[in-house]
């Protein structure tokens, strides 16, 4: 089968983009130029899948098979941690600071060359 009969079926088991040629978003030689570099198997055919584009009853979808609870336990989860080093390092700096010992005393200032 010749690459132009090839296209042709492919076209023929993709209805939605002839409507991207319809709507003159398209045009059938810019559609044979990305089937002749990609192929027919690529993503690049995603994009101007129509059912692929998110509408409100899949958004309503995805919501519905959200776990809230889940959500919440990975939540606390992630709080004690940060918890746990925010203890770690405020004990380290606090420490660090405390132990830094220097002089009490103002220490006299060495003259040199004369000034």
């Amino acid at each position: 089968m010749s690459k132009k009969e090839e296209f042709k079926e492919f076209m023929r088991n993709k209805p939605e983009l002839i409507d991207y040629i319809k709507n003159k978003e398209m045009t059938l030689q810019s559609f044979y130029e990305l089937y002749d570099v990609y192929g027919e198997d690529n993503a690049i055919w995603d994009k101007y899948d129509r059912n692929n584009i998110i509408n409100p009853s899949k958004i309503t979808n995805i919501m519905k098979n959200i776990n809230l609870d889940e959500i919440q336990k990975h939540v606390n989860t992630a709080q004690k941690a940060l918890g746990i080093v925010e203890d770690l390092t405020t004990k380290g700096t606090s420490n660090a600071v405390n132990n830094i010992k220097g002089p009490l005393t103002s220490r006299p200032l060495n003259k040199f060359f004369e000034d």
